[in-house]
């Protein structure tokens, strides 16, 4: 991957759009998230068609410097913002449309200051900045950024990546700020969709567009030590929500300072925004029609919104009841490591039991997370051989129908289910995913407790290891020595896809450097690297 020092106007614009784009693929995904009443409960929706409009400013702009376009992108969001997240997105925007600001091009000192200033006016742009939200992601993401400054990274491409890692364990953070995230078992929306973007931008400089086309984002799990609950309905509450309230005033010496002073006490949520020109208004009120009038008198008002949060409130309930019935089949998967729980999350499992190897769950852990999945036809996949026969032990104790999926790997457990068919029945799905299980080849690196001789190999204690598909047939002075010596007697020409999960105790640069080895060796392959995070294992290869 070739060094990135400098980022021009044009590089900026197809950055984010692909980030767009990205966003696009996983905005049903995010607004799933939302867990509480809110009108702004199409957080992804909303921040989708804000970015839609940032991006169609941008490829308007008449300059194509990197204050050019992202002062034509500020300007598109702040037009085009929808909601809540959308109104704080286009603050992200106008923040470092004003960090970028003279500027041609930009170098990562520029890019740490401009994320800064992103969140400074993101969090000025709202009346009561709350923690746990969106805010605090932004905030995070340029607090890292700045470190990478001051360490002296020059490359812009590895800075951004480390502030892609400090959102995403920002967004995980969220429900220890926010109690109503934790009680629902999710991460923040808004905060997953700021995360979304920034990853779809990396992806974008590290030449991933074509992996982008074939894969979907990722949602962040909460990293409390729970695990995965579906939504929760929601209690009613019998104080009224009112009306939230949106429009755009376009008008001449226009102070959005004082209109938000003189809204303060009208309402709740407030968000007040813009320049001179133009000013966005989002606020939560009882009486929409007293804030309309006094817009009115301050210039025309422009993408007029209303709506009856009461109304929806009751819609939101009705939906989650209708979410909550069982459906036809659930997933529930076993996984150690919060990478590997997220991977499964992202996938549709309806809740991961934690545990693996040397940590293997009891029947009754299996039972209890089973027991609040709210569907009577469960599939189990234990992703270890040790766990199998634990798993099959549930059915005796439950009334709800059990199918144990015998996977034996954390990779035959992600291809089997991907298998999974939403349109189709309990037996097929799992006659479905027992067929998927011989697709893929699993490589595990760990290292040796002790001294020993097995299978031909003479192997010393702390001595890197390699497993096949559970039988131990490599050892090597390095990690990348021993998945080399496995690769090596495999038919990687059949091979298409190599994804690589580091475990806990690897360095993001020690796994990039196995990447880039398999990626020169194999040119045919599509390589894929998640921080897997899991104990035990170095590295957890799956081979399609």
């Amino acid at each position: 991957m070739s060094k990135v020092n400098d980022i021009a106007g044009q590089v900026l614009r197809d950055m984010f759009s692909a980030a767009t784009t990205w966003l696009e693929k996983s905005s049903a995904d995010i607004d799933a998230l939302n867990v509480f009443p809110v009108p702004d409960g199409d957080t992804g929706t909303n921040m989708m068609l804000t970015m839609r409009s940032t991006m169609e400013e941008a490829y308007r702009a008449p300059d194509n410097s990197a204050s050019g376009v992202a002062h034509a992108m500020a300007k598109g969001a702040l037009m085009g913002a929808r909601g809540n997240s959308g109104v704080i997105l286009s603050q992200v925007w106008r923040g470092l449309a004003q960090g970028l600001d003279g500027k041609e091009s930009f170098n990562t000192r520029d890019m740490a200051e401009a994320l800064q200033k992103s969140a400074e006016v993101a969090y000025n742009g709202v009346s009561n900045p709350v923690e746990g939200t969106m805010l605090t992601v932004m905030k995070d993401a340029a607090k890292e950024a700045q470190a990478q400054v001051e360490q002296g990274e020059e490359d812009i491409i590895v800075l951004l990546d480390a502030v892609v890692t400090a959102a995403g364990d920002s967004v995980a953070r969220t429900p220890r700020l926010l109690k109503v995230l934790k009680d629902a078992g999710v991460v923040d929306a808004g905060g997953q969709g700021i995360y979304t973007i920034m990853e779809g931008a990396l992806r974008f400089l590290k030449g991933e567009t074509e992996a982008m086309r074939l894969r979907k984002p990722q949602i962040i799990v909460s990293d409390l030590p729970l695990t995965l609950p579906l939504p929760q309905v929601a209690g009613v509450d019998e104080v009224p929500f009112g009306y939230c309230t949106e429009f755009l005033i376009k008008g001449e010496k226009m102070e959005p300072d004082d209109i938000k002073k003189r809204l303060e006490r009208k309402g709740e949520s407030l968000i007040v925004v813009g320049d001179d020109s133009a000013v966005r208004v989002h606020i939560h009120t009882l009486e929409p029609g007293n804030i309309i009038h006094f817009a009115t008198k301050l210039g025309t008002l422009h993408q007029v919104s209303i709506r009856n949060m009461d109304e929806q409130h009751q819609d939101f309930l009705e939906m989650q009841k209708e979410r909550m019935p069982a459906t036809d089949t659930a997933v529930v998967a076993i996984a150690s490591g919060d990478g590997l729980v997220e991977v499964f999350g992202s996938l549709g499992a309806a809740a991961v039991v934690p545990g693996g190897q040397t940590m293997n769950p009891s029947t009754k852990d299996i039972l209890q997370v089973v027991q609040s999945v709210p569907s009577e036809n469960i599939i189990i996949l234990p992703n270890n051989k040790n766990i199998i026969l634990t798993a099959e032990q549930v059915q005796s104790l439950t009334e709800k129908k059990i199918k144990v999926v015998p996977t034996k790997t954390i990779p035959q457990g992600v291809v089997a289910l991907l298998a999974f068919d939403y349109e189709t029945d309990f037996k097929a799905n799992v006659d479905i995913m027992e067929k998927a299980l011989p697709s893929v080849k699993t490589i595990e690196v760990t290292k040796s407790v002790r001294a020993t001789r097995i299978n031909g190999l003479k192997i010393k204690r702390r001595q890197p290891i390699g497993l096949l598909d559970d039988e131990l047939i490599a050892a090597g002075n390095t990690d990348l020595d021993v998945i080399s010596k496995i690769l090596g007697k495999l038919d990687m020409k059949q091979a298409e896809v190599v994804t690589i999960y580091y475990g806990e105790d690897i360095t993001a640069e020690e796994a990039e450097n196995i990447d880039t080895s398999i990626t020169e060796q194999y040119s045919n392959l599509q390589v894929e690297l998640i921080k897997g995070n899991q104990p035990h294992y170095s590295y957890i290869l799956s081979i399609e």
